[in-house]
C-alpha cells in the first residue's frame, strides 16, 4: 500500500502518516479534508449493513402504500410498481426505477457485506479490489432518499383525492434511508490499512501449493540417491 494520497480537490499529494484517534488531516493548499483517522470497529459497521439488508427484504416484501377510492382498495409493493410501468409501456422508466431502488442498493450492500464479514473475521476478502470498484461504481446509482421523496410528495397530492394509508414499506423505506445514511458514511478508504494487515488467501493457498511441491520435489530426489548405487 502506498503511503501517498491526492487531495480531491486540488490534486496535491501528501505523504499519509497515522492519525491519533478522532483526528482529521487536511490539505496543505486548499485545507479540505484529506482523511480522518479511521475507525477500525468493522463489527459495528457489519451490524449495521446486516440491518439495513433484513428492512431492505421488508420494505420490497410489504406494500408501500394502500390507497381507496371510490370503495375500491389499491396497493402495491415496490417491484410491482415498477412491474406495473412495464406493463404500461414506460420500460424505461421500469428499468430505472428498479436498477435505482432495488438492484443496485441491494448490490451495494451485498459487496459490503462481502467486504466486512471476513474482514471481521481477520480475514481477506477475495476479489477485494473488484469489489470496492463495483461498490464505488454503485454509490451514486443507489437513489433511496429520491425515491421517500418522491413518494411523500406524491402522497400529499393524492391526499386531497383519495384516502391514503401507509403501508408497512414506507415505514421500512424511511428507516432504511437512515440507515443506509449510517453505513455509507464511513469511509472505505480507511480499510485498505486493515486489508493489508490480513492475510490473502489466493497468496496462502499458493504458497501451501508451492511448499507442496517442495517438499515433494525433496521427496523425489531422496529417494532417487537412495537407488543410487555406490561405486
Amino acid at each position: 500500500m502506498t503511503s501517498l494520497i491526492a487531495c480531491l480537490n486540488c490534486d496535491t499529494l501528501h505523504r499519509r502518516t497515522d492519525l491519533p484517534p478522532r483526528e482529521t488531516a487536511r490539505c496543505v493548499r486548499c485545507h479540505s479534508v484529506l482523511y480522518r483517522s479511521p475507525d477500525l470497529r468493522l463489527s459495528r459497521v457489519l451490524a449495521l449493513t446486516l440491518t439495513c439488508l433484513i428492512v431492505f427484504a421488508i420494505a420490497n416484501a410489504f406494500p408501500i402504500v394502500e390507497i381507496e377510492v371510490q370503495g375500491i382498495y389499491t396497493q402495491t409493493t415496490l417491484v410491482g410498481a415498477a412491474w406495473a410501468l412495464y406493463r404500461e409501456g414506460m420500460w424505461l422508466v421500469a428499468l430505472l426505477v428498479f436498477a435505482t431502488t432495488v438492484l443496485f442498493p441491494l448490490s451495494q450492500l451485498l459487496a459490503l457485506i462481502h467486504l466486512f464479514t471476513p474482514l471481521s473475521l481477520g480475514r481477506r476478502p477475495y476479489a477485494v479490489f473488484h469489489v470496492m470498484r463495483a461498490i464505488e461504481f454503485c454509490r451514486p446509482w443507489g437513489m433511496i432518499e429520491v425515491f421517500m421523496l418522491g413518494v411523500l410528495v406524491s402522497l400529499v397530492k393524492l391526499s386531497a383525492m383519495a384516502s391514503v394509508l401507509p403501508g408497512i414499506a414506507l415505514w421500512a423505506f424511511g428507516a432504511l434511508t437512515m440507515l443506509l445514511a449510517m453505513v455509507l458514511s464511513y469511509d472505505l478508504r480507511n480499510l485498505w490499512s486493515v486489508i493489508d494487515h490480513t492475510p490473502d488467501p489466493a497468496v496462502e493457498a499458493r504458497q501451501a501449493a508451492e511448499a507442496k511441491a517442495g517438499m515433494t520435489a525433496a521427496g523425489a530426489t531422496k529417494t532417487a540417491q537412495s537407488r543410487t548405487v555406490p561405486r
